[in-house]
């Protein structure tokens, strides 16, 4: 790191030389020539440290702590220009507010980098409105004490993915912060050009006309504040999103008086909240006991036979499972693979579907 000089860039050559400094509490880094045209998380997150993910320094943008020539950027993909001043703020690191919880975990493997567990339906992952206790952060607070990575002074110590509360299945959380920054990165990326690779099991209504298809349809904030919907690609909050899916089993095609749905295998080339609810009832095939992408469906159970029919009425969740997790460890650089099977409530409504 550099001393602090007041004075302008030094230029050698005619070529902007890249300077770094604390002032005033902040960190202040100059772009140089060859930072011209970069992107400003991508190119941040290599100059901050080892221990700075670019989902990281996203956040701080978001919250207002970076700023050029003095003014807070707003947007993470703004590309830079030579001689631009960068200065960040960073807060100080502070411990996790929640407080561990005695709650049981289905721990799938454990070393003293990361920790991947077997997520029930019903648990919410990160302490939130409504949710501030019972949650797998508590649980992993009581289990792994301070281990436990609480980068960033987030409510969310090691989470580097999450599932939606009704969704089970396979999660890895971080213990340190080098596993949490090569997660992050990993899940950021979403295995375009590394090694994460996720596969989610879905029971939804009606059978698709081809065997395999991808939806690709970028999603942004439905009316309420919660829900998210497809959206015009212009859109000011349209978000990039991938999903490929491949049909499993087909339910009720050769008896035409019951409804029919199909058991589905989608992976996910971005994670975006919903995502697999949303594109799944976008193309007419909605989650199985989805409230809130497939309340159009909900008369779908009356042409089942029973017990089916009572069963899927009953079901109080929708029907989605991440069953596969697959990603390069941080430290030994070995692939490694976890998977989970339905859990015994998804399976007893598969079962059912099977009989039609």
């Amino acid at each position: 790191m550099s001393a602090h000089n007041e004075e302008a860039p030094e230029l050698i050559e005619d070529q902007l030389i890249e300077d770094q400094f604390i002032e005033g509490g902040s960190t202040v880094v100059v772009a140089g020539a060859d930072a011209a045209g970069q992107r400003l998380d991508q190119w941040l997150a290599g100059k901050l440290g080892p221990d700075m993910s670019r989902s990281r320094v996203q956040m701080l943008i978001r919250q207002g702590a970076v700023s050029i020539g003095g003014k807070p950027v707003d947007e993470a993909k703004r590309k830079l220009a030579a001689g631009d001043r960068v200065s960040v703020d960073m807060p100080e690191p502070e411990p996790a507010e929640p407080q561990g919880e005695a709650i049981a975990l289905d721990i799938l493997y454990e070393d003293s980098e990361l920790i991947v567990i077997n997520k029930p339906a019903g648990l919410v992952v990160h302490p939130g409105a409504g949710n501030w206790t019972g949650t797998l952060v508590n649980a992993l607070i009581h289990h792994c004490g301070d281990s436990l990575s609480g980068i960033g002074g987030v409510r969310r110590p090691g989470i580097v993915h999450r599932l939606d509360k009704e969704t089970s299945g396979v999660m890895v959380v971080a213990k340190t912060d080098r596993a949490h920054k090569a997660l992050s990165e990993a899940f950021a990326d979403h295995g375009r050009t590394g090694d994460l690779k996720r596969a989610y099991l879905a029971l939804v209504w009606g059978i698709p006309p081809r065997p395999a298809g991808t939806v690709d349809a970028p999603l942004g904030r439905a009316a309420d504040r919660v829900r998210r919907a497809v959206v015009p690609e212009g859109s000011d909050d349209a978000r990039h999103a991938i999903t490929h899916f491949t049909v499993v089993e087909r339910f009720g095609e050769k008896q035409q008086e019951f409804a029919t749905a199909s058991l589905v295998e989608c992976r996910l080339e971005t994670g975006r909240t919903h995502q697999i609810r949303v594109h799944m009832a976008h193309i007419g095939h909605p989650v199985v006991g989805d409230p809130d992408y497939g309340q159009a469906f909900r008369t779908k159970a009356n042409r089942l036979p029973e017990p089916l029919k009572g069963r899927v009425k009953t079901f109080s969740r929708q029907a989605l499972h991440a069953r596969l997790l697959e990603f390069r460890h941080p430290t030994t650089h070995l692939t490694m693979r976890f998977e989970a099977p339905m859990p015994r409530d998804m399976q007893g409504l598969v079962g059912g579907f099977r009989k039609l």
